[in-house]
């Protein structure tokens, strides 16, 4: 079975067994999603979806976010590690989104990586999840799962592992396939425990049975 063979069987099990994939990020509009993702770095999906609550409830929309200082922002954020960093990049990001962009977000991958704080997976999440546009979220389930599938070999890098996985996945899965991903990771294919092999869907294809 070829890479590319072996990512067709692959994605069309993970269909089936997650048909309802989407991003585990709350978020109405892109902004907030720009936000979250920044927000999600070294942290959970799950606590960030609580703190940009209290965000969102001081400072509404890109305007009043923009307005803030990031000392303001950081004090909300904290919870999500590296507050510093985190909110001096959102607030940049939030200013040059209303004087550039009239705000709203950029539409394209090369506008998205001038952002503070955006890098290539944030950039394809937006294009993916926002735009609908062709994307590949290289964060850790998705390197991790394609080494241990044999999608790719011995692979850490994410600009890397995103480059070999456009050869072989196709442009429309990209998006949904990465978000399976990380479901797969996180129930079954699992980092800090022992992968849960004896009830996986891709058993019997998988390049490495779960041993890394």
């Amino acid at each position: 079975m070829t890479k590319q063979e072996l990512a067709l069987e692959i994605i069309d099990r993970l269909k089936k067994e997650y048909p309802d994939a989407d991003c585990t990020l709350d978020y109405d509009q892109a902004w907030k999603l720009l936000v979250s993702v920044r927000l999600a770095a070294q942290c959970t999906d799950a606590r960030v979806n609580v703190v940009v609550e209290k965000l969102y409830e001081k400072y509404p929309d890109v305007n009043a976010l923009a307005e803030a200082t990031p000392e303001e922002i950081e004090e909300i954020v904290r919870p999500c590690g590296l507050g510093k960093s985190k909110a001096r990049d959102i607030s940049a990001c939030m200013r040059i989104i209303r004087d550039e962009y009239n705000g709203g977000v950029p539409e394209t991958f090369d506008e998205l990586m001038k952002l503070p704080g955006v890098g290539r997976k944030s950039a394809n999440l937006i294009m993916g999840d926002v735009f609908g546009k062709p994307a590949i979220v290289t964060d850790t389930h998705c390197i991790r799962l394609t080494n241990r599938m044999g999608l790719v070999d011995g692979m850490k890098d994410p600009k890397r592992v995103e480059m070999a996985l456009w050869k072989i996945i196709p442009p429309e899965e990209g998006n949904d396939f990465c978000h399976r991903l990380v479901l797969h990771g996180r129930e079954v294919c699992t980092a800090r425990t022992k992968p849960y092999c004896d009830r996986c869907v891709l058993w019997d294809i998988c390049g490495k049975h779960g041993v890394e």
